[in-house]
Order: C-alpha cells, then structure tokens, then sequence
C-alpha cells in the first residue's frame, strides 16, 4: 500500500508575522519558513504505518514555488521514500490544491493520503474535505489516533462533546490532529540521505488544473494593539468598572 501525505511550507511557528506596509499580504522575504506542524504529523503517522508493516511506500507531495523542495526534503529526511512538487506561483486556494491532490492520486492510487488538519497560514481547513468529495472517497476529519485493520481503519476524532470513534473503509483521507502523535527529529544521516531521493517535479498546467484565484484580497491588517491596563484602588471600584465601563457584569 501507498501513503500519499500533502506538506505546505509556512511561515515559521516562531517567527513574528508582519504585514507588509500597503495591506496586500505578510512578509516572507528574509523570513524562516517550515513544515505546516500539522503536516509534520501526518508524515509521523505515515511513517509508523510503515514500520508496522502496513505501508509499502509514502510519497510527500507539496505544490507551490521552487523553495517547496526543501519542505518535501524535510520529510524525507524523517523516513518518507519519494517526493512530488506541482509548481504554482499563483496564491493556491483550498480548492485548486484538492483537484491537484485528487488529481496526483488517480495516478499514484494510494490506499491513505494523510493531511495535516489545517494549516497554520490561512486555517482554512477544508482541503481534506473537498479532495474526499473530489474523490468519492470516505473522510476522517481531526484524527487524534489511527488503528489500522485489514481493508478498514479506526479513526478516533475530537470533536466539541469529547472524543468520536468511526470506522472507515479504504481508501480515505484523514487529516491530522497535533494530539496524534509526536513527529521525530531527522537525524543527521538520513539527512544525507534525503538529498539522494528523488523528487518529481511537475506543474499544475501540466495536471489541466487552472490555479487562479477565485478569491480577491481586499486588505490584510494587523489585530489592533491591546490597551494599557488601569490600576484600581480597591475592589469596589473594580465592580464599578466591570459593571458600568467593561459592562461584563450586571446589578441582580
């Protein structure tokens, strides 16, 4: 069985985002970028599939610009086996990135792609969901634990009310939750060893998938700054305050 496991290349965790000064979009020049943390997870869960005997190959595919290898080398440095990079220099939206995963699997034919839940840059968080749609095939959306069986899996969800146990029949998609597991460090030989795996390169035009934009970005902006604090010289003036200024609580 194949693992096919979508990466995005993002904007650092760490790293403090600015907008750029005319509103049109967040810095990225001279910025750290990095695996998408929920992708890192689901590259471990498809690795320790693997280990257990369940998986033959994993392939990591990423789409975006040039710099998108070095993503997909981060991933084969843990373990993964090859990678494919679609080309796209237009911003991709959640859509135009489903066909191309769907379109990637009819031709790889994977038994699981793994996703990582969202991702951190835009949350938008609907690319599993429109590639199952895409591909007819069952979806387990927030796995936090994947219990492999025979032609089905077991995929524990978080949900608002606590936990959701469902089972799946192959093949699906699931996206994955932080919970799932703790993705390992690559250690410096199978770093090494990444640079000598072969990465596909392919482009999205080539695929018949159009990648315009559908969506305009009419301004981005900074959250507005939080407001100094104001002392208080006992607790009846903090009721007042709470009362009649912040107007959180109110006179029974």
């Amino acid at each position: 069985m194949k693992i096919l496991v979508t990466v995005k290349r993002v904007i650092d965790y760490n790293v403090q985002v600015r907008v750029k000064a005319d509103g049109s979009g967040v810095e990225k020049e001279n910025v750290k970028m990095s695996m998408n943390p929920p992708d890192e997870n689901a590259v471990e869960e498809a690795l320790r599939i693997k280990e257990a005997g369940k998986a033959d190959e994993i392939i990591i595919l990423s789409i975006g610009e040039e710099k998108c290898q070095e993503t997909i080398r981060t991933a084969l440095a843990m373990g993964a086996d090859r990678g494919i990079l679609v080309k796209a220099n237009d911003e991709i939206e959640p859509l135009s990135v489903s066909k191309i995963v769907a379109k990637i699997a009819e031709t790889e034919n994977p038994g699981l792609i793994l996703m990582g839940k969202q991702a951190i840059d835009d949350d938008s968080n609907q690319t599993a969901q429109m590639t199952s749609a895409l591909l007819d095939w069952p979806q387990a959306t927030f796995a936090s634990k994947i219990e492999m069986e025979e032609n089905t899996a077991i995929i524990t969800r978080e949900i608002d009310e606590g936990l959701e146990r469902i089972r799946v029949n192959m093949p699906f998609i699931a996206s994955c939750d932080l919970r799932l597991n703790e993705p390992r460090y690559a250690s410096l030989p199978n770093i090494m060893k990444a640079k000598k795996k072969p990465i596909e390169i392919k482009s999205a035009e080539e695929l018949g998938i159009d990648t315009k934009p559908r969506i305009e970005n009419l301004k981005i902006s900074e959250p507005p700054s939080r407001q100094k604090g104001v002392m208080v010289s006992d607790v009846a003036e903090l009721v007042q305050k709470l009362k009649y200024e912040a107007k959180v609580i109110w006179a029974s």
